[in-house]
């Protein structure tokens, strides 16, 4: 019956000692504050200030829900502006993209300039899956081109890139004018960090469908990978942003993969908390900080 907009026209109506005036700070015309009023007046059965005085004064009744307007509308703005401010002390994070690490730490450390008090709880471990730990709380971010369906996750699209087939500057492929087929990697070892097959992008959908199986080989790091790649040891796929100073220094040579095998790098939080104003910072940070500084990716942040 009483609501919020009642209660600040009671007060303004005490700080200004008129309808009139009332109207102006309010920015409403005088009739429609008086229509509100004589509308709840009806409806509460008792007056609340006497028309026509200046200034207004109030009756018994309406000094009682004056002063409830006096002890609500503070704590109302106070909890409106706690509202505002992030509870969020620290960000729980983990990285499901291995070659993410050389462009993010400067990333974080971009964002943490602009938060100091927010503090960066880092986890890196390739062997666990993180999101059932975003699910469950006990993490608030995951880098991630992985989408788990009905998982109540939101997923920040940050950009799009492209794997590519990483080979020897003498490698034979370097010099077929036709596409890669998963045929052409049947007798190669394929080098790749450390992780669950099913997490690697060229096995999944480039390799597995076409029923090729090539010797697999776990390398720890990215630069010892260049390295072997380099040495003719095997070839590798990876993001093509990840390895174009290499590429650059004459190391290695890329080749796109089929027709193009593109993915998508997301910012996963739980669904609802991508509008906080400490994780949209963060997100938009570190999609900020990636087209300040890496090639060969398209923009695809909405959030």
């Amino acid at each position: 019956m009483i609501n919020l907009k009642h209660l600040q026209i009671l007060q303004t109506l005490k700080n200004t000692g008129s309808i009139n005036l009332t109207a102006i700070e309010l920015h409403q015309t005088q009739s429609a504050i008086s229509h509100q009023f004589n509308k709840l007046e009806k409806k509460l059965g008792f007056k609340l200030f006497i028309r026509k005085t200046n200034p207004i004064k109030f009756t018994v009744q309406g000094k009682i829900l004056l002063q409830l307007s006096k002890e609500i509308l503070p704590k109302i703005q106070k909890a409106i502006k706690n509202c505002k401010k992030s509870p969020l002390k620290t960000i729980k994070l983990a990285i499901e993209c291995h070659s993410c690490i050389q462009w993010f730490t400067p990333a974080l450390r971009k964002f943490q300039k602009k938060w100091p008090k927010i503090k960066i709880d880092f986890y890196s471990d390739m062997i666990f899956s993180p999101q059932p730990y975003l699910q469950q709380g006990e993490l608030d971010v995951v880098l991630t081109s992985e989408v788990l369906p009905k998982s109540n996750i939101f997923y920040a699209p940050i950009f799009d890139f492209e794997v590519r087939l990483i080979l020897s500057p003498n490698h034979p492929l370097v010099k077929k004018k036709k596409k890669i087929t998963p045929g052409d990697l049947s007798s190669e070892i394929l080098m790749t960090y450390p992780i669950p097959r099913n997490r690697l992008d060229i096995w999944k959908l480039f390799l597995k469908p076409a029923g090729i199986i090539p010797v697999f080989k776990n390398v720890h790091n990215t630069s010892l990978l260049i390295q072997m790649v380099s040495a003719q040891m095997g070839v590798a796929a990876l993001p093509h942003w990840a390895v174009d100073n290499f590429e650059k220094q004459g190391l290695i040579i890329t080749k796109k993969i089929g027709n193009g095998l593109w993915k998508r790098l997301y910012a996963a939080t739980r669904n609802g908390e991508q509008k906080e104003i400490i994780i949209k910072s963060f997100i938009n940070s570190i999609h900020s900080h990636a087209f300040s500084h890496l090639n060969f990716i398209r923009n695809k942040l909405r959030i």
